[in-house]
């Protein structure tokens, strides 16, 4: 039996599910090495602080200044595995593996899987649906990608995430202001500019889902189909995930075999990911796809409705050992799960959350969080920086999930 206690693991940046992951690898006896900027939306929190050994901080947006830190630590205290904390540093951490001589996904290809038009292009190249799509980095190449692609399309910055600036446009001036709007706004996200490179793609109606799960020995796994509930377009604010989606059999066999074949063409070779599709007329589409653990809390909605623990899997991916080796399998808890996110568009600001302690005392909610506290503004983006607070919970059927989800308009209140 593989045991893991005594070896370390370097986690880049843990914003997302990174931050799992630590906290599995401090449980089964590991060191636990953090790389961060740790200032901002960066800042480690107390509760990880406290199970880290060493933290390594260094800017991790500066690859170099991020290799030359981790190869430094490796050369006194041997890392066993090097993982990304977050979507951005998926291709950074593969080649700092390499460097260390650590499993990693391939340095050649692994760009391709954050940057969405070289996504687009080897989907594509593999003969696989996708839509109509063109790169611009400036407004003279995002109309030659208007009239390649045509009207209604999505613009979307080429390696955010969170669905930061991604906007639909039926018209050019809908197009060039939703442009414009992204190459004009100042915030930085982890501290990395938005920058000015899009994709374009076609529109593609039907309902958004994601596919979950990993690859191992050549063999892709999807362990869950989760159904996305969107905000109002033409943003695509992410309201909240229901696992499992309520799909036919023969829906839900097309979407796991779609699914696969996209993984195999952008190469993921081992670990968790996560595949965001909408369902087409003509089938299955990618929106895009991760190599990394879902955000939102989906890995909690998974592990409570499958008993896998996709966290675990990262780790063993890591290591490069089977997931098996470690507690990644387990009995699930509950048929179906849903995390749901409160926004208020009519509020500049909120001084309190009616109902919001009330929900400690139903037994079917599993956690809760506010992300935005009282008096602080709201963002006014339509994308995930703009909501307030989450909300996890489970239930016996896909129709109680929705009716509960319901109930939460009356029971959590922000005034």
């Amino acid at each position: 039996m593989f045991d893991p206690a005594g070896s370390s693991v370097l986690v880049v940046e843990p914003v997302s599910g990174g931050a799992d992951v630590a906290r599995l690898a401090h449980r089964l006896g590991m060191t636990v090495v953090l790389a961060s900027q740790d200032t901002g939306e960066c800042e480690i929190p107390a509760e990880l602080r406290k199970i880290t050994s060493v933290v390594l901080t260094v800017d991790t947006n500066d690859e170099q200044a991020l290799s030359a830190a981790a190869a430094g630590h490796h050369e006194h205290s041997p890392l066993a595995a090097v993982l990304p904390g977050c979507d951005f540093y998926v291709a950074t951490t593969a080649r700092l593996a390499a460097r260390l001589g650590l499993p990693g996904l391939p340095v050649a290809t692994v760009d391709a899987v954050r940057n969405k038009a070289r996504m687009r292009e080897r989907v594509a190249a593999a003969g696989l649906r996708t839509p109509r799509f063109a790169e611009a980095s400036t407004l003279d190449e995002l109309r030659a990608a208007a009239e390649h692609v045509g009207f209604p399309s999505v613009v979307k910055p080429v390696e955010s995430s969170g669905s930061i600036h991604v906007s639909r446009a039926d018209d050019w001036a809908e197009l060039a202001a939703a442009y414009t709007a992204l190459a004009e706004d100042p915030e930085l996200d982890l501290g990395r500019p938005m920058g000015h490179t899009v994709v374009v793609e076609q529109y593609v109606e039907g309902e958004e889902i994601s596919a979950d799960g990993y690859v191992e020995d050549g063999r892709v796994t999807v362990v869950a189909i989760t159904e996305k509930v969107l905000g109002a377009e033409p943003r695509f604010v992410e309201l909240g995930h229901l696992t499992p989606a309520d799909l036919p059999d023969d829906v839900a066999r097309e979407v796991i075999s779609y699914t696969g074949r996209v993984v195999r063409a952008l190469n993921v070779t081992a670990g968790p990911f996560h595949c965001e599709l909408r369902l087409s007329g003509d089938g299955p589409v990618l929106i895009e796809l991760g190599a990394r653990l879902p955000g939102d809390g989906i890995p909690e909605l998974i592990r409570h409705v499958t008993g896998t623990d996709l966290a675990a899997v990262m780790l063993a991916a890591g290591l490069g050992v089977g997931a098996a080796a470690l507690p990644a399998f387990g009995r699930p808890t509950a048929p179906n799960a849903a995390v749901r996110f409160f926004t208020a568009d009519d509020l500049d600001f909120y001084t309190s959350m009616a109902g919001w302690d009330e929900l400690d005392a139903l037994p079917n909610v599993i956690g809760r969080q506010l992300s935005i506290p009282p008096g602080v503004p709201i963002p006014q983006t339509g994308d995930c920086r703009s909501r307030l607070a989450w909300v996890r919970y489970t239930a016996a059927s896909h129709r109680d999930v929705r009716a509960f989800w319901r109930s939460l308009d009356n029971l959590v209140v922000p005034t």
